[in-house]
């Protein structure tokens, strides 16, 4: 399958170097990298304000600027084999020309398998396990988490978001924003999305970055585009046909749809006198499944093609070029906080600190450090709906286990990227069991506040799921 060839690449191409653009970028095994940098957060304060370095460059450093915005575009359901990573249906050209100036992750991961875990794990800078959660499938997020629009806020910048599902209107992922609304008129429905909303999602982003306090004052703006998600809405009407019959070819148009739309706000942001001091980061809450393991749709489990996807940032100052080491969502935050120049350890307002559990992914962006293998965690707590899952990738090797028994199974994403055949145990099967007991250990279980031992996997167990 296509999903078995683009890993299989992904895999491999970790010693080659690559030419993008007439920049020959050198993978993470090269000894070739740029001069150093110092940090965002160093630069911003020595900074002029925005309004006055909006059209002159500010200082710099290897390359960073002094004076970032950051936009977050997050797409619900975009898998990782998109056209930049050699899917061969030109489904996202928008997407595809903006990766081409991008500092890519060409092995990203979620930080779990459905947009609940994903985005709160995101908001919150670690694992959903140790958030505070009601513990029901589209669970809320208790206030008692300090998420890091807080502190963004906390620290003078405006933060901003808009999004597109009923969901996160009682989600708990307001706090820290100065602005945060949700695209009118929209049918919540818990076992699919039948609305269309990128043209009003971008009509609505737009109108917020439209103040014209944002000339004068840095930024963080977060918009979650949800029309890639089932149902799979025909775009025919649009001049978008569907590609084909089957569910993969209706989700295409859909990511068709939603790219000529993130298109004309690509082209807004870059007509604004603040355009080319904003980092732009594209990424997504989740894969999609269409038949691997017998599964569609998403959640319930942490196959590749569920947790996998698309993860690169647009930096004004960097090169573009690839990064071919496992990364993961949890990553962001941190990341998000040094671009802005605000210190990770910096109070909310009401003095309370994120507790970070990622690592900053701007020294790697910028040559000042060369990208190392680390361990990417993979979590999926039990909540109403959905049995245990957590998994722990290390270099092309990864452990998943299953259930509250934590039963491992052993995958090797090189030799077999569709997760098809576990390993037998041996000595590499040992190893990595005592690497995940040894994180899992170390991983904070906060039980949630509403659904309890009785209503904990309920509908999943009785559906026959986690086989």
């Amino acid at each position: 399958m296509l999903l078995a060839a683009l890993a299989a690449v992904a895999v491999a191409g970790c010693d080659r170097s690559k030419d993008r653009g007439g920049v020959t970028v050198t993978s993470t095994s090269s000894a070739a990298v740029s001069p150093p940098a110092a940090s965002v957060s160093a630069l911003a304060q020595a900074a002029s304000s925005p309004s006055e370095a909006a059209d002159a460059a500010a200082p710099a450093v290897g390359g960073l600027r002094a004076d970032y915005n950051v936009l977050v575009l997050s797409i619900d359901s975009l898998r990782a084999d998109m056209p930049w990573s050699g899917y061969p249906r030109d489904i996202a050209p928008r997407l595809t020309e903006l990766e081409k100036r991008a500092v890519s992750y060409t092995r990203a991961y979620a930080i779990s398998s459905y947009t609940s875990m994903s985005l709160g794990g995101f908001l919150g800078g670690k694992l959903p396990s140790g958030m505070k959660r009601s513990g029901f499938f589209f669970g809320k997020y208790a206030p008692e988490n300090v998420l890091f629009p807080e502190v963004l806020q906390a620290s003078g910048v405006r933060t901003i978001a808009a999004h597109a599902h009923g969901y996160f209107k009682g989600a708990g992922f307001e706090q820290g924003f100065d602005d945060y609304e949700l695209v009118p008129n929209i049918i919540f429905k818990n076992e699919t999305d039948p609305n269309v909303t990128s043209p009003q999602h971008v009509d609505l982003a737009m109108k917020l970055l439209g103040d014209p306090a944002l000339d004068s004052k840095r930024f963080f703006a977060w918009f979650h585009f949800l029309d890639p998600h089932d149902m799979y809405v025909s775009h025919e009407k649009d001049g978008i046909p569907p590609y084909g019959p089957t569910a993969r070819d209706k989700y295409d148009a859909e990511v068709t749809f939603t790219d000529r739309h993130l298109g004309r706000l690509l082209d807004f942001v870059e007509e604004k006198p603040w355009g080319k001091r904003t980092v732009i980061i594209v990424t997504a809450d989740h894969g999609e499944a269409f038949g691997e393991h017998g599964q569609h749709a998403h959640g319930f489990e942490l196959w590749e093609n569920l947790v996998r996807v698309p993860m690169f940032f647009v930096v004004p100052g960097l090169a573009p070029k690839r990064i071919d080491v496992p990364r993961s969502a949890i990553d962001l935050a941190p990341t998000i906080l040094e671009l802005l120049g605000v210190d990770a350890k910096a109070p909310a307002s009401g003095g309370a600190t994120l507790d970070l559990e990622g690592k900053s992914l701007v020294a790697e962006m910028s040559g000042k450090e060369q990208p190392a293998e680390r361990d990417v965690i993979l979590d999926l707590p039990m909540t109403s709906d959905n049995d245990k899952r957590r998994a722990l990738v290390r270099g092309t090797s990864k452990m998943i286990a299953f259930g509250k028994e934590e039963s491992l199974r052993l995958f090797d994403l090189a030799a077999d990227p569709e997760e098809k055949t576990p390993l037998p145990r041996g000595e590499a099967f040992d190893e990595m069991a005592r690497r995940y007991r040894e994180m899992s250990k170390s991983v904070k279980e906060v039980p949630p506040y509403a659904c309890g031992p009785t209503c904990l996997n309920r509908a999943y167990t009785k559906s026959g799921g986690g086989k």
